[in-house]
Formats: structure tokens, sequence, C-alpha cells
């Protein structure tokens, strides 16, 4: 086996010494870009030579303008089945057939004879933007588009690398690189709302005798307490697989990560309690450094006398409402966020095609 390279290096010089020299043989001058965003976990930077055993290897995204798609497309790829080398770098550029069993995957293969089934794949920026997030890029961006769009797919579209942009790319990835601020408070306020929604619960029912039960609530604080600490450093959550590894990146992990260890490890719901309480005094004093709001009390205290230590979630979704002039966020009848704060349904996220209905949720009276 060859050694492991990382994909979007791998992609990087793919680019360069591979398909870079068919195009000016063959299509001398064609402007395009060239990249590896979208799918994949070395896209993110997550890959390890566990990734190779599906969809890996030596691949990238080409894109043309509209009409230069319509006319040299076919012919590019054409070109690229006849003329990449089978091997590079030691991995294969042949790829299987895609395996309608397994969700389209495929697997590199070796090959020595006939075109070569690459995957570099040849789009428009319009129509990888329609495909990726629903949206067309003639329209103006509004909140409920960004409320609509999966956080993974955004990421998708903002992570991995160009490697070349003579079509505008990297403008286009500019429009999609983080939420409007007013966007982004309403997402925030939804993301203490969330916590203050259970922040009590975790400690009554393990004083109630439900331990499991109290692990459950307390294994869900402690992912809304990483889903905001990504949300205030203005980091886009990818899909379960790698929210962790995402979250570890963030400065305030170094802090948090003992604390939330503990909270999922104690055997009883003391010891939860005070560890969620220290995350969440962490937490409210990171986003009183924000300066988002006037500065909030980020002490834990009793809730209501009880022996569950809180931080009063509310006042910090309500202090982050009021600093949003858009009325049409502030004032809606429920704080429920974006589309991946009340979901985590993978065919949901994943659904394109549904983005308009999911609109209308919002548009409810």
């Amino acid at each position: 086996m060859a050694d492991f390279i990382p994909g979007l290096l791998l992609a990087e010089h793919f680019y360069w010494d591979a398909i870079r020299p068919i195009l000016e043989a063959t299509f001398p001058g064609l402007p395009h870009s060239a990249a590896l965003i979208g799918s994949g976990s070395e896209v993110l930077g997550f890959d390890t030579p566990t990734s190779t055993d599906h969809h890996w290897g030596p691949r990238g995204l080409l894109f043309l303008r509209e009409d230069d798609h319509e006319r040299y497309a076919s012919a590019v790829d054409h070109a690229l089945r006849l003329h990449l080398p089978r091997q590079f770098y030691g991995w294969s550029t042949h790829f299987s057939p895609p395996n309608p069993d397994d969700h389209g995957v495929q697997l590199l293969v070796e090959s020595d004879s006939g075109p070569i089934n690459h995957r570099v794949e040849l789009h428009t920026l319009r129509g990888f933007v329609q495909q990726e997030l629903g949206f067309d890029l003639d329209n103006d961006l509004d909140a409920l588009d960004w409320l609509t769009f999966p956080s993974q797919r955004l990421l998708a579209i903002t992570a991995g690398g160009v490697f070349h942009d003579a079509i505008g790319l990297e403008d286009v990835r500019a429009r999609f690189r983080w939420y409007p601020r007013e966007v982004w408070l309403y997402m925030l306020a939804a993301g203490w709302k969330r916590l203050a929604q259970e922040e009590h619960l975790m400690g009554r029912a393990g004083q109630a005798g439900d331990e499991p039960g109290s692990q459950i609530i307390a294994a869900r604080l402690v992912r809304d307490i990483m889903r905001l600490a990504l949300l205030m450093e203005r980091r886009y959550p990818p899909y379960a697989k790698w929210f962790g590894s995402a979250y570890a990146r963030t400065h305030a992990a170094a802090a948090l990560n003992p604390l939330l260890w503990r909270a999922l490890r104690a055997d009883e719901w003391p010891e939860r309690d005070r560890a969620l309480a220290e995350a969440y005094e962490i937490l409210a004093a990171l986003h009183n450094r924000l300066d988002l709001t006037e500065p909030l009390e980020a002490r834990a205290v009793p809730f209501f006398g009880r022996p569950f230590n809180v931080v009063f979630g509310e006042r910090f979704a309500q202090a982050l409402l009021a600093q949003i002039g858009d009325p049409w966020l502030r004032d809606m009848p429920a704080i429920i966020g974006s589309l991946d704060q009340w979901s985590d349904s993978t065919d949901l996220l994943e659904a394109v095609r549904l983005r308009q209905r999911i609109k209308a949720l919002y548009r409810a009276d």
C-alpha cells in the first residue's frame, strides 16, 4: 500500500502535476477554477489511513463558466479518462462505479487498460451551490436562507482548498464564509435557550433516582455547550462523525474538555452537576468576552432554591435578542435557531430538495 498523504494535499498535487498538464495540452487557455471542496473527510482535514477505504483518493473538482461547461465539460472528462496516469503517488486514479447498495460509495481499484474512471468532477459555480445548498447564486441571501442551510453544507463549501481560481470560486465561497451578524446573534440566543430548557433537569432526574435519564440529559447539555463554543468562535459544526474533532480545535476546548468529560463519566448526578456548573460559568465568561451584550453574571447558582446549579441561560438569550434590529428575527414566536439547532436528522439535513418546505416552517404564524 502507498504511504498515506492527507487527501487535501494529494488533491493539490494531483491538480498541478496530473490534471493541469492535460488541460494545458488539450484545452489551452480554458478559464477554470480547481479545488477540493464539498464532501469528504479530507476536505475538513480529518482524514486518516482508515479514510482510504472508500471515496478517498486522487481526485478534485474543476469549475467552468456556464457556456464553457456546456461546450467543453464532456470533452474535458474524456481527455482525463484517456490521459490521466493510472497511479499517482502510489495510489490508483481509477475508481469503481458507485455502489447503489452502499450510498453510491466508490472504491479505488487497480486498472491496467481502458479509460480511467476518475473522480475529477466538473461543475459550474451556480450548479455546485444549487446542488449543495439549494440556492441560486443570482439571488440575494436573506435570514431565512441562512437559517435553512445545514451548517455541515456551509462548512463543505468554505473548507477544503482552492488550487487555481480564474472564474471567481473564492468570491462565491466568501459569500458563505459566516452568518450575518444578526443571524449569528439569533443563533447564539437559540443555543442559550436550549441550555436554559434543560440545565435544571439533569439534577432533578438524578435526584428522583433516574441516573440513566440524568446521564442522557447531561450528554445533551454537553453537546449544547460544545455547539455554543463553536458558534462563539465562528466555526461551522460538521456532521456527527467529525463534530467532536471540530470542537476540539476551538480555543474553548482546553478549559471545557476536562469538565465535560467529568460530566459524562460521573456515576452520580451531584458530580455531573458540579462539572456542568463550572462549564456553564466558562461559557458565560466567553459570552461576556465577545462584548455582544452588556456583561452578565457568569456565576452558576441553585435553581430557585433547589440543589441544581444553573446559569439561567434564558438571560443570555434575551440579552442577545435585544441586540437584533430585524423584527422578523427578534420577535420570532419560537427561538428555535437554525435547522441544525432543532433537528439532527441526517435525512433532513441532507435533503436539499426540502429546503423550501423547511422555509415554510419559519413563516408559519
